[in-house]
């Protein structure tokens, strides 16, 4: 008889969270996920990424089952390969919020992610990519990054820091969208109200667990309301002070194995 988990539900950010510098997920924290998992937990990936740059990794974590992506915005089913759920950005709304910053702050540089199981990220020109590993389609005008349904656009600017561009597109952006900071270079626009948490409550109510048993890993801001929604929140050692301002426990970098330090303890071996 398998025991009762410390917690029924694992979430895990991806970048900078539970994935190395290089992409990679270290030996020790896929034996420590496979240990909470015959304990009877239930690995859950939440991340900004959308389900498209994602499938690759799930594939590499061996996960057949939902996957919460683009910030929220997407549950995907890994083993079905279909989105079970999605909310898009209206296009127009997000227009008028590049505007609205636009006029705050000077030109930013922007790129979008498109809906659904196939959906490019396309940049426009001067858009820079903060991970270089995943795939980008270059338009020539700002015009051609709405051609398509979109799930998020994301913000850089030339001067200003993450934290002073996401502060100012929150000063003039109201209920337009959800802004949110999740990685070096990496300011978003959502659809408002969407944010880490609501995807992962819907995802968690399939599955069946509450709030009061799941267990949260990030690093950056806009795992906030993961952490609220959560149980426990864990921030890794090289998380953003916001996010260590709300966590319940710091462990270890994401280089350090900072998530199996935590699961080593909460899920003993034998």
């Amino acid at each position: 008889m398998v025991a009762s988990p410390a917690y029924a539900l694992i979430a895990t950010d991806l970048d900078g969270t539970l994935l190395r510098g290089d992409d990679t997920v270290s030996e020790r924290s896929l034996a420590a996920l496979a240990r909470a998992e015959r304990a009877g937990a239930r690995h859950l990936v939440v991340t900004g990424r959308p389900a498209p740059r994602v499938r690759p990794l799930l594939a590499a974590l061996g996960t057949t089952g939902l996957a919460v992506c683009g910030q929220g915005a997407q549950v995907y089913d890994a083993g079905s390969g279909r989105m079970l759920w999605s909310v898009r950005l209206d296009r127009e709304l997000a227009e008028t919020a590049l505007g609205k910053i636009e006029a705050e702050v000077g030109p930013v540089f922007a790129a979008v992610d498109q809906d659904g199981t196939d959906g490019l990220t396309l940049i426009e020109p001067g858009y820079r990519m903060p991970h270089p590993t995943l795939p980008a389609v270059g338009v020539a005008r700002r015009d051609d990054l709405w051609g398509a349904p979109i799930s998020k656009v994301l913000l850089r600017h030339a001067t200003l820091s993450d934290d002073e561009l996401a502060t100012a597109a929150r000063s003039v952006v109201g209920s337009l969208a959800t802004v949110t900071m999740s990685g070096p270079g990496t300011v978003e626009l959502q659809p408002c109200g969407v944010t880490k948490a609501t995807g992962l409550a819907l995802a968690a109510e399939r599955l069946g667990v509450p709030a009061e048993d799941a267990l949260a890993f990030g690093d950056m801001p806009n795992d906030i309301p993961m952490f609220r929604w959560a149980a426990h929140g864990v921030a890794m050692a090289n998380a953003h002070p916001e996010l260590k301002a709300v966590a319940d426990e710091v462990t270890t970098s994401n280089e350090d194995d900072g998530i199996a330090v935590v699961l080593e303890r909460l899920f003993p071996a034998g």
